[in-house]
């Protein structure tokens, strides 16, 4: 050490002696290229890689997801009936039907719709819920545990959207929940390089032709 160099960051002390247990305090080295010691801890992680984010930022999205896929099982589209209802039987044979208030209307008169609603919901749910879980025990981020729960939590908010729009083919909403599953792997998964050559791919083809 230099005799008679000052540090900016080093606390009040004789800052001539060279070594620290002898009273000198010495600032911390500055990282290489501003680099934290956060990205330092990831190697050589690519920064727009999955790797590359922090488990800190996941947690937070973790919980965002949480959130909206409990109040989307708890607010149900078309809501509930307000009074019991009582519908005749018609001529064409269907029998008498009571629709008891606090029933989901959409439950009562588009059932295989409703179904595929809370199921959506109920799978976001526990996906994110276990995505929180493998996040506070220090899975890492790059571990399947953490991207298969996004993929499924995330693309469930997709679904219980698609569900929950009137007049929509249910064969077609599963369809599209399957293609945003399948793109949040791949985008998740891959490497940068081989990503960029997949949506290069994807998106030029139709020009090159």
């Amino acid at each position: 050490m230099e005799p008679g160099r000052v540090y900016p960051n080093g606390a009040p002390g004789n800052l001539e002696m060279g070594h620290a247990g002898a009273g000198g305090v010495y600032p911390p080295l500055p990282t290489p290229h501003g680099q934290s010691t956060n990205q330092q801890q990831l190697g050589r992680a690519e920064p727009n890689s999955w790797v590359g984010n922090d488990a800190n930022t996941l947690l937070v999205v973790a919980a965002l997801i949480t959130t909206l896929t409990y109040q989307l099982g708890t607010n149900i589209p078309g809501g509930y009936w307000q009074q019991d209802t009582l519908v005749p039987a018609s001529s064409d044979g269907k029998p008498q039907v009571t629709y008891r208030a606090g029933d989901p209307i959409m439950r009562d008169l588009h059932r295989p719709r409703y179904w595929v609603f809370m199921g959506a919901s109920w799978v976001g749910f526990a996906g994110s819920m276990l995505m929180t879980l493998s996040l506070l025990v220090r899975m890492p981020v790059d571990s399947r545990h953490v991207r298969w729960s996004f993929a499924v939590a995330y693309s469930s908010l997709v679904l219980t959207f698609v569900v929950s729009q009137p007049k929509t083919h249910l064969s077609l909403d599963i369809i599209a929940w399957l293609v945003v599953l399948f793109f949040l792997w791949i985008v998740i998964s891959l490497h940068p390089n081989h990503r960029a050559r997949v949506i290069q791919r994807f998106c030029c083809s139709g020009r090159e032709t």
